[in-house]
């Protein structure tokens, strides 16, 4: 038989914000407790009180504290950060054409070891991010496409992940949190298996570029 103690363990692993929330004494029980009320009683097809849930809450937060793998042991293994500027984007409507043309592109690239270029393939459209000195280069190879969104004056910043990353929850929550709740915007991210590159405006990149060395020299507190 399920008790309320495991369907609210099961809400709460869900969430990253609940879980550091109530390993940081940082939401009201009470609150949370009516708040996830209506889950609870879904699951267990039963009436719950709020105060069975809040004590369950309280049983909780020592076992996450225990248990919860931190992000944080993680992200003081990031190395360094690697920032390039002078960016564009372009955002195309995916069609027939646009593989051939995405390697005509990389071709024209292979000999320039010091060029930046992202290609993200998405079901509708293909988004591509290069230096500002190929833009020329781009609207030849990609003319007759439809061009969904074009940006420019943009900058990244890359980070080398740790090979860990790919099995512990959390890691790429820190590092956005800490831009997110700086009131910064992200025009866009890219991944591969460790490293990822967010994209920012040039105007944002000194201040992102600050919060996420704060956040490696720190061990995930800024």
């Amino acid at each position: 038989m399920v008790t309320i103690a495991e369907v609210v363990e099961k809400i709460i692993r869900k969430s990253p914000y609940l879980e550091e929330g109530l390993t940081k004494e940082l939401i009201n029980l009470s609150a949370l407790a009516r708040e996830i009320q209506p889950e609870v009683q879904s699951l267990l097809i039963k009436d719950v009180q709020v105060g069975a849930i809040v004590m369950a809450l309280k049983r909780l937060k020592p076992k996450l504290a225990i248990k919860t793998i931190r992000p944080r042991d993680y992200i003081k293994q990031i190395g360094d950060l690697t920032v390039k500027s002078n960016l564009v984007e372009y955002t195309f409507k995916n069609s027939r054409n646009l593989i051939s043309k995405e390697k005509e592109l990389l071709e024209l690239l292979s000999d320039k070891t010091d060029s930046f270029i992202t290609i993200s393939q998405g079901v509708q459209e293909t988004t591509i991010i290069v230096n500002k000195s190929l833009t020329e280069d781009v609207k030849r190879i990609f003319e007759g496409e439809e061009v969904i969104l074009n940006l420019t004056n943009l900058s990244s910043i890359t980070l080398k992940l740790p090979a860990s990353n790919v099995e512990v929850p959390g890691v790429y929550y820190s590092i956005l949190k800490a831009i997110a709740w700086n009131g910064i915007n992200i025009i866009d991210a890219v991944s591969t298996s460790n490293e990822v590159t967010i994209i920012f405006r040039n105007a944002d990149i000194d201040k992102a570029f600050s919060i996420l060395k704060r956040i490696t020299d720190n061990n995930g507190d800024y």
